[in-house]
Order: structure tokens, then sequence, then C-alpha cells
């Protein structure tokens, strides 16, 4: 397929494989995620015997994804791991080999979709040299980008290990994606689904202060292309509230950071799925017009369809500006 002169770039998508060997037997360990098969186009993801996430022919049959994209207008999909299956808190070597069946899976899923559906791999982030070993496997393989989760155990994106990676990232041209993961529970978040509601949102914040005011920006080469998902969670919306903190509380909150926390927004992107055009607003206000990229969680539902309406209703969007945040940016943080 020719992509038109504009495309329209989802840079936020998932993908759960249909099918996958018996991890315990494949990889070591236990309580491996499983898929319960419940019919040709319906199943659950299972932790131990707990039901996770039900999923459905969108997360793996690529002609139904792509009669989803056409029919909400999207040209190009980004097409990343659903994080359930990275394998952080799990030894390194367990990790590997789980990344390994699940990156060539994805591939198997995508080239069905031509230059339409682009791969992202995952890569067992607790040990930075197998890390960097599995994006460049991957990138080798077809794989166009990385995501990440926001941490590992208590190890945040400026841990010396995540800055390896990152800094290999940037040296071999990669985009990452930060997806939130593995958020607090309790009975005041297991609700409503509160870790989601809040704690996705306060994870994404957490990430991208770390990567501030631990000083990852001034460290890593300035071609690091990095997008949060979720808007960046809170992180927006309390720019300010860390800048005053910056420059009231040094003593406590500059930590490794060179400059105040809104110099660093034209290092990093977020995507757009925020929901609504006042949110909308202050994103692009916020990290600016050139910092926003189309995502919609598909397809999972809690995230947006049609995919790209916030951005389609925003009546305060230029014609540039909505270029740029319907694909424009996202090309650009794909090759750079």
């Amino acid at each position: 397929m020719t992509q038109p002169a504009h495309p329209v770039v989802d840079v936020h998508t998932h993908v759960v494989p249909k099918g996958w060997p018996d991890l315990a037997a494949a990889c070591g360990g236990s309580d491996w995620p499983w898929l319960r098969i419940d019919s040709e186009r319906a199943a659950m993801i299972m932790v131990g015997e707990t039901e996770f996430r039900p999923v459905g022919a969108q997360c793996w049959d690529a002609p139904t994804r792509l009669a989803d994209m056409t029919a909400d207008g999207v040209d190009v999909q980004v097409v990343s791991p659903t994080p359930v299956f990275f394998g952080y808190d799990r030894p390194a070597e367990q990790a590997v080999r789980v990344a390994r069946i699940f990156n060539d899976l994805t591939l198997e899923v995508t080239a069905a979709g031509g230059d339409r559906l682009l791969p992202f791999c995952q890569v067992p982030l607790q040990d930075p040299d197998a890390a960097c070993a599995e994006l460049d496997r991957c990138l080798a393989a077809g794989h166009v980008g990385v995501e990440i989760g926001n941490h590992v155990g208590d190890r945040d994106l400026d841990d010396a290990g995540i800055v390896t990676f990152l800094t290999h990232c940037a040296q071999v041209g990669a985009p990452v994606f930060v997806h939130p993961w593995d958020m607090p529970g309790g009975p005041r978040l297991d609700r409503w689904m509160a870790r989601w509601l809040t704690g996705m949102p306060a994870e994404t914040h957490l990430s991208v202060l770390s990567m501030i005011l631990g000083g990852v920006f001034d460290r890593v080469p300035p071609q690091l292309r990095i997008c949060f998902a979720h808007g960046g969670g809170s992180f927006p919306f309390w720019l300010g509230r860390a800048d005053n903190a910056w420059h009231r509380r040094g003593d406590l909150v500059r930590g490794a950071s060179a400059a105040p926390p809104s110099s660093y927004v034209d290092r990093l992107y977020v995507d757009s799925v925020v929901f609504t055009p006042p949110a909308l607003r202050l994103l692009v206000d916020t990290m600016g017009a050139d910092r926003v990229l189309l995502g919609s969680d598909y397809p999972y539902p809690l995230g947006e369809r049609p995919a790209g309406a916030v951005v389609h209703e925003a009546d305060f969007l230029t014609d540039t500006q909505r270029h740029q945040l319907l694909g424009g940016n996202a090309q650009r943080f794909l090759s750079g």
C-alpha cells in the first residue's frame, strides 16, 4: 500500500497474539499469563486462574484491525506489546525468552498489514545488555521501535542500567514508547478500576519527573526520541507545580537536573489519549503542538474510538496543528 502524502498515524495500540507456547515450559518459572480461548473471536488473558482481561479478534487478527483503522480514518498503527507480558519481575533469562516469543509473534501479526502496521518490540529491561541485544535483534528482524514499561521494580527511568538502554536506543535510532504498568493496588485502588484511572496517570507523571530530575535528559544523546502514553499522565497538568518546587525547594527537588522541568518538554513526546478538547488544549499549550502524537490505546475499552476523535473535535487547533497531531509529529518520532 502506498501511504497518502499526510498519513494519519496512531502511535499507541496493542497486540495480543492468539496463541503462544506454554511459557513455563518455554521460559522457566511459573504463573505466566495464558490465553483461554472462548470462541473464534474472543479470549481471556489469564494469570493463573484469575481473569486479567477479555480480548477479541482486534488483538490478533490483522484484517479486523485494518478494517477498524479504515473506519476511523487511520492509515498507520504502531503496534506495541501488552505490558502484562513484560516479565520485568522475573529472572532476566526468563524475560529474554518471553520477549523473543512475543516479538516474533508480533511480526507475524503485523506482516499481514504491510506498511500499515508498524511493530514495536519488548525487551528484558531488568538486564541492560540483554535489552540492548534483543532490541538489535528485533530491529534487524523488522521492528521499528520499542515499548518499555515505566519502571523495573523500584528502579525508575533514571536508573543507570535503564539509562544505558535509552542511550543505546538513541545511538541506533530506535524510538521508545513508555507505557505504565504494574500499578499499586490495595483496598482504595482495587475498585472502580482506580488503578487505571488514578494509578496510571500518576505512574507516568512520576517517570517523566524521574527522567528530568534524575538528569537523564542532561546525559542521554539529544537524538533520543521518547513518547509517554496517556497524554503524559498527570505531568502536563502539574508542570507548574514541579517548576515552582524546583525553584523554591531546590535543596530537595532539583536532583541531578540542570534546569527547571519545563525546560525539558521539547525532549519528549506524549500521545493524545486525553478524550476531551479542554484536556487536549492544556496538553498542546503545555507541551507544544509539535510534541503531541495521535494515540488511541486501541483495541482496549479504555481507549478512544474512533481514533483521533478528540483531535478532530478540537476547534482551537489550526489546520497546521491538526496535521501535526494526526501524523506529522509521529512521522518525526518514528524516523527522526
